[in-house]
C-alpha cells in the first residue's frame, strides 16, 4: 500500500511561493532524487499548470534543472480537476469522486505517492488520506500568499527534522 504524502518548500510565516524563494543546490539535489523514487504524484490543476513547465525542455537549463524536468516528465500524474479537459504526457484526469480514486492508488501503488497544493492536500486531509506532512521551512518571511495548510489540520505529531542545507529544515509530521 502506498503513503500519501504533502510536502512543500514554506516560508517560515507558513506561505509557499515558488516565485518568492527557490531551493539552493542542496535541496534542489533532494528534489531530484525525491521526484525519481516517488510512486506517482497527484496534483491539483492550478499546481498541475505550474508544473507542466517542465514537459518541454528549455534551452536555458542547467543541466540539474534538465534532470529534474526528465525525473518529472517520467513519473505518473493524476490531476484532479474538474475544469481541464485534457493533460499532458504521463497524466491522468481525475474529474469525480475524489476519495475513491485516491483510495484505489493508495491500494494498487507501492511507495510514496506526493500530493501538490495545498488547495487539494486540504481536500484529501479532510477525506483522512493524508499519511504525511512534510514542510521545507525555509528562513523567509513573506507576509502573505498562498498559505500550506489551506484549512484547519486534526493534531499532528512531529516524526522527524532534518537538517536539508545551510538554511533549511524539513520537519515531518503525521496525524496524531
Amino acid at each position: 500500500m502506498a503513503k500519501l504524502v504533502f510536502g512543500m518548500n514554506v516560508s517560515l510565516d507558513g506561505y509557499v511561493d515558488h516565485e518568492k524563494f527557490a531551493p539552493g543546490p542542496v535541496l534542489f539535489r533532494h528534489w531530484i532524487e525525491h521526484v525519481r523514487g516517488l510512486a506517482g504524484s497527484v496534483y491539483g490543476r492550478r499546481m498541475y499548470e505550474v508544473m507542466r513547465y517542465f514537459d518541454e525542455g528549455h534551452p536555458e537549463w542547467t543541466a540539474e534543472v534538465r534532470e529534474f524536468a526528465e525525473a518529472w516528465r517520467s513519473q505518473p500524474k493524476w490531476i484532479v480537476s474538474r475544469s481541464l479537459k485534457s493533460v499532458g504526457p504521463n497524466a491522468t484526469l481525475v474529474e469525480d469522486d475524489l476519495e475513491t480514486a485516491i483510495r484505489r492508488l493508495k491500494a494498487q501503488l507501492v511507495g510514496e505517492i506526493s500530493v501538490s497544493g495545498p488547495d487539494l492536500a486540504r481536500s484529501l486531509t479532510d477525506l483522512g488520506l493524508i499519511d504525511e506532512y512534510r514542510l521545507y521551512l525555509h528562513p523567509v518571511v513573506l507576509g502573505l500568499g498562498k498559505p500550506f495548510f489551506a484549512g484547519p489540520r486534526p493534531p499532528l505529531r512531529l516524526v522527524a527534522s532534518d537538517r536539508m542545507d545551510e538554511n533549511v529544515i524539513r520537519l515531518t509530521y503525521v496525524p496524531a
